[in-house]
């Protein structure tokens, strides 16, 4: 058994995963606005969840070798997704939207209080994990997994295993800027991290629904706009076209650098079906060679990818 959290921007998912990947216990609450709230709503979490499991004396029995005991008890095998990284310099967590994270000592903070070791990784490492584990890549050895959302994530994923790198930024595509750039898109979008023209400024649901109020002076949501592509709006059709090819425009470069055997999509983005007939389409314009049968995969598992992912950061194949 083992727990994975989900530390988002607004919810904050606690889940229990056995060795065979079934859930035993799931719960979600909103997240604090603040560092301190934070720790202590995840403290709560687990102690409610394990107080949950306790009257299952089959689950807390097992002899996982993972697991240490805490005040008498098993105490159950952590691991967190969380927005942003733990630098390898400072140890402390960077880059995250989540900005109350920034410069914390998250992990100590958060082993203190669960009085055990806690495994952290990026929340798009974690949903590509859980992908390639038991998800839409499984059994694939490169799995790249994308997350269209509010901003846009990505990870790397190698036999289940997420890469890192020593920045600790591995699979950050998002902050690359858009390729192939028309004149009308240079210095248009300013991303939160300073630089101009990230790729997420332009393929998250973010970037999307921007694009369609610049073009009808309108804020709709994507979901509002997708009725609209539907009903064949002349704009709504505009934007989504012109989001097609900057998704496969920024994915061409993900395949001609890794060539991964499948590229998985996440986050509220990847809930429009007709994206994957149509990047099929479009990305050998972009691709090197001129040809491209990459498959671009819908996730199996929905919001709870990250969730799950966490959870495998405890699994030997996820192992970092």
């Amino acid at each position: 058994m083992r727990f994975g959290v989900d530390l988002g921007g607004t919810k904050i998912e606690l889940i229990a995963l056995d060795e065979q990947g079934q859930e035993h216990y799931r719960k979600r609450i909103e997240t604090p606005k603040s560092y301190h709230g934070t720790l202590e709503a995840i403290t709560r979490l687990v102690a409610q969840a394990e107080s949950h499991l306790s009257a299952n004396k089959d689950i807390f029995e097992n002899k996982n070798r993972r697991q240490t005991r805490v005040n008498n008890m098993i105490a159950t095998p952590v691991g967190i997704g969380i927005p942003g990284a733990i630098s390898k310099q400072t140890g402390l967590v960077k880059n995250a939207n989540s900005v109350w994270l920034n410069g914390q000592n998250f992990q100590e903070d958060i082993e203190l209080l669960l009085e055990r070791p806690v495994r952290i990784a990026n929340d798009a490492n974690c949903f590509t994990v859980s992908e390639a584990i038991d998800g839409a890549g499984a059994g694939k050895p490169l799995v790249f997994g994308v997350i269209l959302g509010t901003g846009c994530g990505a990870g790397i994923a190698i036999n289940g295993r997420a890469l890192l790198g020593p920045n600790r930024i591995a699979g950050e595509w998002g902050h690359n800027p858009l390729p192939w750039m028309r004149p009308q898109e240079i210095q248009s979008n300013l991303c939160f991290c300073g630089q101009y023209d990230c790729i997420e400024t332009f393929i998250s649901g973010t970037g999307f629904t921007a694009e369609y109020q610049k073009l009808s002076a309108q804020k709709l949501t994507t979901i509002e706009i997708m009725q609209l592509v539907q009903n064949e709006h002349y704009l709504a059709c505009q934007a989504f076209n012109l989001y097609l090819d900057r998704l496969a425009r920024a994915l061409a470069h993900v395949i001609n650098l890794l060539d991964p055997d499948v590229i998985v999509l996440g986050g509220g983005m990847s809930n429009i079906e007709s994206i994957y007939s149509a990047l099929p389409l479009i990305l050998p314009q972009y691709v090197f060679g001129g040809e491209c049968t990459t498959p671009i995969l819908k996730n199996q598992f929905g919001d709870s990818s990250g969730v799950r992912g966490a959870a495998w950061l405890w699994s030997d194949a996820a192992k970092a």
